[in-house]
């Protein structure tokens, strides 16, 4: 059986993120990794020297690359991975623009440069899961 357009997008955001989530863990792709917290803003480590990282952070990444790995198996599936992803991003870039970074609400943790990740995600995942999902197919009871 061939994936489909949504489906290959979907396999592919599931691959960066599993990849983000295992390369958090990596001293020197990590930078301050021995800062590095469970939870919480007093974790400095940062990936690639630039997002701000912590063990929860990077086990949400992992569990999102594993869900978009299980998801893409259908194009339905793909497809609501890719919107619902996009829209819980979107919160995230909402909430990481709101709290106080220095506060324990800052719970992940986020930094501005999270935060602007986390709009390019929800952005590219919805319009991904918009333009590539599955598009309904015209019926006899559909024609004049």
């Amino acid at each position: 059986m061939t994936a489909t357009p949504v489906q290959t997008a979907a396999t592919i955001v599931g691959v960066v993120f599993l990849a983000v989530g295992v390369l958090g863990f990596i001293p020197g792709i990590t930078t301050d990794f021995d800062t590095m917290e469970f939870a919480g803003h007093d974790s400095e480590a940062e990936l690639l020297g630039i997002f701000q990282v912590s063990i929860l952070h990077n086990i949400v990444h992992l569990l999102f690359g594993v869900a978009g790995l299980a998801l893409a198996r259908t194009a339905t599936g793909a497809r609501a991975y890719l919107i619902w992803g996009g829209l819980v991003y979107a919160i995230l870039w909402l909430y990481g623009l709101l709290v106080d970074k220095d506060s324990s609400a800052n719970f992940v943790p986020l930094n501005a440069a999270d935060d602007w990740l986390h709009l390019g995600l929800a952005a590219a995942m919805v319009l991904l899961g918009v333009v590539l999902g599955p598009t309904r197919r015209a019926t006899t009871a559909d024609q004049p």
